[in-house]
């Protein structure tokens, strides 16, 4: 089949592996509409329907799956052919496809975003935030950054940002001088308090730990909300307790708009790992970022394979 595109056996093969036209289309900057008329002119030069698409799913067809499987390598190897040609210049070209949770975006890359840009100008960087776990590779992604606890097998694990990080329970004068202050985490649940629900609907519960005793605490939410923005004003308005990265509100806690409780109970827990497969060939823009990270966060640390 000579004349199939190239570009829309890789919008097909992107379109399967994450099972969504949006998800693939806010990804590549494009329309979902353009993403599925790339389909249909594809079936339409195979002859065979390779989607079976809903107003809730998308899943590959027997056809479509049988086709993916062959694919994936394929592209791979001609992607691997044309990033070959970045080892001719002087500095790599291409984007860079980041995954990434917010705290991350907002603690984390800042500092590193501009000097990574700045010593290699032939990149462009493309991060999205996402707090839910994602297959990078399906979705599409280069590499993902993610905590411990949330790491895949058999990924290449890479330190990033700080080594410790913590969070922090605080409220604002005011609401301690009307409700008195916490000295135990049971006494959260006399509170009134802010929490955060995550865009697949979770509410973690609050966790504290001292002396090697763990106490788990599902406090009484006055304010419910999905923007942390949103969260830390209403804490400083007084509206209740606030449990977030430390980080989140250092400058609340510095000014003394917000004061923390409970910091016996909160211990520090391990900074966030750049990962991404172990695979033969990485493209230049990963390699790139790799290298630097390596070098301005740990000076001489090796990568390993996070066991699970």
């Amino acid at each position: 089949m000579s004349d199939v595109d190239l570009a829309d056996l890789e919008a097909f093969a992107a379109v399967a592996r994450a099972r969504s036209f949006r998800s693939v289309a806010r990804l590549r900057g494009v329309s979902a509409s353009t993403l599925s008329e790339a389909l249909r002119r594809l079936e339409t030069r195979l002859g065979v329907r390779l989607l079976n698409r809903t107003t809730r799913s998308v899943t590959p067809t027997e056809a479509g799956q049988r086709l993916l499987e062959r694919l994936g390598p394929a592209l791979s190897e001609v992607a691997a052919a044309l990033d070959a040609v970045n080892g001719f210049r002087d500095s790599p070209t291409g984007t860079l496809r980041l995954n990434v949770p917010t705290a991350v975006a907002r603690l984390v890359l800042p500092p590193i975003v501009g000097p990574f840009l700045s010593a290699y100008p032939g990149i462009a960087l493309e991060v999205t935030t996402e707090d839910s776990f994602v297959d990078v590779l399906a979705a599409g992604f280069d590499a993902g950054i993610r905590y411990d606890e949330r790491l895949e097998k058999d990924m290449i694990a890479v330190p990033i940002g700080p080594r410790a990080q913590r969070f922090v329970v605080a409220g604002a004068p005011a609401y301690f001088a009307e409700h008195g202050r916490p000295v135990h985490p049971k006494d959260i649940l006399n509170h009134a308090c802010i929490r955060h629900r995550f865009a697949s609907g979770v509410m973690h519960p609050w966790e504290f730990e001292r002396g090697g005793e763990i106490i788990k605490i599902t406090p009484t939410a006055r304010v419910i909300a999905n923007s942390i923005d949103l969260e830390i004003a209403a804490a400083i308005q007084g509206l209740g307790l606030i449990a977030t990265f430390e980080g989140f509100v250092e400058q609340e806690l510095k000014s003394g708009i917000l004061e923390p409780v409970l910091q016996d109970w909160l211990q520090p827990f391990s900074g966030p790992f750049l990962y991404y497969p172990s695979r033969r060939h990485m493209p230049a823009p990963l390699r790139a970022f790799v290298d630097f990270i390596k070098k301005r966060e740990r000076p001489g640390i090796a990568s390993q394979t996070h066991p699970g």
